[in-house]
């Protein structure tokens, strides 16, 4: 008789012992059986890894056998596929992609063919639609967080309020006149109202983006470089990047490089982020480092305008932070970043006449927290680590040029594409799964960019402009 009572209670007792989700914390998303990269500074792998998010944050990373703690709502066995954190673009235009493609190849580019579009075109449609189409293109690129400098600012915000990107977006201040503000006492203005709205947005860091050094005054540079430390927000500029820059910013200040002047007049701070850089010396490296200026490395559109090559090693070596970029889709023409790093690690090698410099996981390295110091977001994006934001990408490695992957950073610089991508997932939000976009009707992007882009090819056969 006590043993039939006792055998009443054994289907209970079972239950509780034998079922694993007691004991288990639930979480979001679980990502399985990645070759998970990490990029934290000890550039930790697990080739059989997992991660788990809860929220927007990264709650665990480390081998599977330790995933079975661990139960999630939706779950992505990876079968072996790469995982790192998503990579950072540190300069763009990306409203320019709809301008893409026209006048490559000619000499006054900028004066034929970027500003009388930009006078013609740019309007707040035209720049939600470009980021629209821009930010498709990074995202299944495996970008999850860019900078960008353009026009009407905030309606690049709408496009990544909408989308699910995370960005550092700079309202553009030049003197002179533009669609969105005729001085830059206007487009100061507008910044500052801009910033005001997005201060708190937990993807978008807004910023001030003075176009560069000779193309502002001192007296707009000292006030954006003062507003920018009151609102603590980042300082996107072109720098050091032409002769016509050096050669102007020489006159103005009795021969100082353009980094060497931005110090004189306090305008160099650890706000701001310096694209492009290509005429730097040592003295100007020493004051880069020592106001810890973040520097973006745009090596195709440098090579593709025939600037010259930024001393990346040098400034490497004494300790600036350095990211990648892809500058304008006028510029270097994609936007995915996956580009860049091929061009970075060739063109170092053959420019320094050394096979050894420029190795790929320090290309890897610049893609992600490299760009994440270069844009002071360090402490939240840039590695796959427990309390960082879950902002991750997962490489398929099926692929013919994926296969053998005997050393990962190898293969991610030396083979991958962009269409090797599969998901995305951005502040712990899918954003894309197996290549297909959730956030957005990408065919209707398209679309309507082919629209924009008859308009642009109508004005130019009326002026006589070849689009060949």
């Amino acid at each position: 008789m006590p043993f039939k009572c006792l055998s009443l209670y054994f289907p209970i007792i079972a239950l509780l012992f034998s079922s694993a989700s007691f004991s288990e914390e639930l979480v979001d998303i679980m990502l399985i059986n990645g070759h998970v990269l990490t990029m934290d500074a000890k550039l930790t792998q697990y080739p059989q890894g997992f991660i788990a998010i809860k929220g927007n944050k990264i709650v665990a990373v480390g081998p599977q056998t330790q995933a079975k703690q661990f139960s999630a709502v939706e779950t992505l066995d990876l079968d072996g596929d790469l995982v790192l954190p998503g990579f950072i673009n540190t300069h763009t235009h990306v409203s320019m992609s709809l301008f893409r493609s026209l006048g490559d190849d000619v000499s006054d580019r900028l004066h034929g063919y970027i500003f009388p579009l930009e006078k013609e075109f740019v309007s707040r449609e035209m720049v939600y639609l470009g980021a629209e189409l821009g930010n498709l293109e990074m995202l299944k690129g495996g970008v999850t967080t860019y900078a960008d400098m353009y026009y009407f600012e905030d309606e690049v915000a709408k496009a990544v309020d909408k989308i699910g990107l995370r960005a550092v977006l700079g309202q553009t201040v030049i003197k002179y006149p533009q669609a969105d503000a005729k001085t830059p006492k206007e487009a100061i203005a507008y910044a500052e109202k801009f910033i005001k709205k997005y201060k708190s947005h937990a993807r978008i860091t807004p910023a001030f983006a003075p176009h560069g050094p000779y193309t502002n005054s001192t007296e707009d540079l000292q006030k954006i470089a003062e507003l920018s430390l009151l609102y603590d927000v980042p300082v996107l500029t072109h720098l050091a990047e032409s002769q016509k820059e050096q050669t102007t910013i020489a006159e103005r200040s009795d021969g100082l490089s353009p980094i060497a002047y931005l110090e004189s007049i306090g305008a160099l701070n650890k706000n701001l982020v310096g694209a492009h850089v290509i005429l730097a010396n040592d003295n100007d490296i020493t004051l880069l480092k020592k106001n810890r200026v973040g520097v973006a490395h745009n090596i195709s559109a440098n090579i593709k305008s025939a600037k010259g090559v930024a001393p990346v090693l040098d400034m490497l070596k004494q300790g600036v932070d350095v990211g990648l970029g892809t500058d304008g889709p006028m510029s270097g023409n994609t936007i995915s970043l996956i580009d860049e790093f091929s061009q970075v690690a060739k063109i170092h090698k053959l420019w320094n006449k050394d096979r050894s410099v420029m190795p790929a996981v320090d290309i890897i390295k610049m893609a992600t927290m490299g760009g994440a110091k270069v844009l002071n977001l360090e402490d939240k994006v840039g590695s796959l680590e427990i309390g960082k934001l879950a902002d991750i990408i997962v490489f398929d490695t099926k692929s013919a040029n994926m296969t053998p992957m005997y050393n990962p950073y190898s293969v991610l610089v030396y083979s991958a594409y962009a269409t090797d991508v599969k998901h995305s997932i951005v502040d712990g939000k899918l954003l894309m799964k197996n290549r297909e976009v959730l956030t957005a009707n990408e065919q209707n992007v398209i679309k309507r960019a082919h629209e924009f882009s008859n308009k642009v090819k109508e004005l130019l056969i009326s002026q006589g402009k070849s689009i060949l």
